[in-house]
């Protein structure tokens, strides 16, 4: 009987309608001058008859869709079932089903999303327990407090949090995006500036060639991240003493191009073309605990976002260069 009741509401206007037109032709009828009774109640009943016969047979294609609509499903399946047979509900069929498409590939995003979240936390909390660690061995230690090993594990933990951040700040990253022209030496010295601690540490000599002039459209923040990243990579994975990390810029064909080069132990063929996915550390991230597998990967989405495009060149026992491209200011 439901059923019933959404039909007949659904075909309300419909039927108001065709009595509202029947009644009007017999009315033009009688101003006419035709006045015989029995032929318009003969023609009432006709315009009835062929309008119920009408109205069933509808419902009769349509009962199924409408039990279909009326019963709560109790699954995505129930409701993706196909038994519509007018083109309308065929077409609202497909409309549903073409709906429940794009709410998959949104849920998938959205559990990708959070699987990657909770894994890099996972991942991030576990490696912030080993400076947390060291710090509390500094100071159950008797005498003079050793203020540059406090002062390292302290900048590891600066270095993770922002990475977390920054991770965090992707997925709103359109909201937090400032692009503006950017003279890129300052900003790079100052990156550099900021991470002399670790040149120190490190045995590792920076060399900035950087024109004054050179200015180029982007976020300065979210640049000087990935700059950070790549500096940090490139000072961790040189481990003899001595070496340099060239940092250099040169304006070709309206871009600018950035290029960090170290002469670190290299990345592996096997390994070049998946350093930028998430949670990837290849044979270089085992020979060290502090590797996440997100440095490059945050990277890599950023230059993305910002329309600069990020290329990475490698030799076992030669070094990397990673090169950034920047449309010319």
């Amino acid at each position: 009987m439901e059923s019933v009741k959404l039909f007949l509401k659904d075909h309300s206007g419909y039927i108001v309608f065709d009595i509202f037109l029947v009644l009007f032709i017999l009315l033009l009828y009688w101003l006419d001058g035709f006045r015989n009774v029995d032929t318009a109640i003969y023609s009432i009943i006709i315009s009835l008859i062929l309008t119920i016969t009408f109205l069933c047979i509808r419902y009769i294609m349509q009962q199924s869709y409408y039990k279909k609509i009326l019963q709560l499903p109790k699954s995505m399946e129930d409701a993706l079932q196909k038994n519509a047979k007018t083109p309308e509900h065929i077409a609202t069929e497909k409309y549903i089903h073409e709906l429940y498409k794009i709410y998959q590939l949104e849920a998938q995003s959205l559990y990708a999303q959070q699987n990657r979240h909770l894994q890099f936390m996972n991942q991030w909390v576990h490696q912030m327990k080993t400076p947390i660690s060291v710090l509390e061995l500094l100071l159950q230690e008797e005498g003079e407090l050793d203020k540059v090993s406090v002062q390292e594990e302290v900048d590891r933990l600066k270095h993770g949090l922002e990475t977390v951040l920054m991770n965090a700040r992707l997925d709103t990253f359109e909201e937090d995006m400032k692009i503006e022209k950017v003279a890129l030496r300052p900003l790079v010295s100052a990156i550099v500036n900021e991470n002399k601690r670790l040149f120190i540490t490190n045995h590792v000599y920076p060399s900035i060639d950087i024109a004054e002039d050179c200015i180029v459209p982007t976020d300065p923040k979210w640049m000087k991240f990935i700059i950070g990243q790549f500096i940090t990579n490139a000072v961790k994975y040189t481990f003899e003493d001595g070496k340099k990390l060239y940092l250099s810029a040169v304006v070709k064909d309206k871009q600018v191009i950035l290029t960090i080069r170290d002469e670190g132990i290299g990345i592996p063929p096997s390994d070049l073309k998946r350093v930028t996915k998430a949670f990837f550390t290849g044979e270089n991230g085992r020979k060290t605990s502090e590797s996440t597998g997100m440095g490059l990967y945050l990277a890599k989405e950023v230059c993305d976002k910002l329309g600069h495009q990020l290329e990475i060149e490698s030799e076992v026992g030669q070094g990397t260069s990673i090169r950034v491209t920047f449309q010319h200011s």
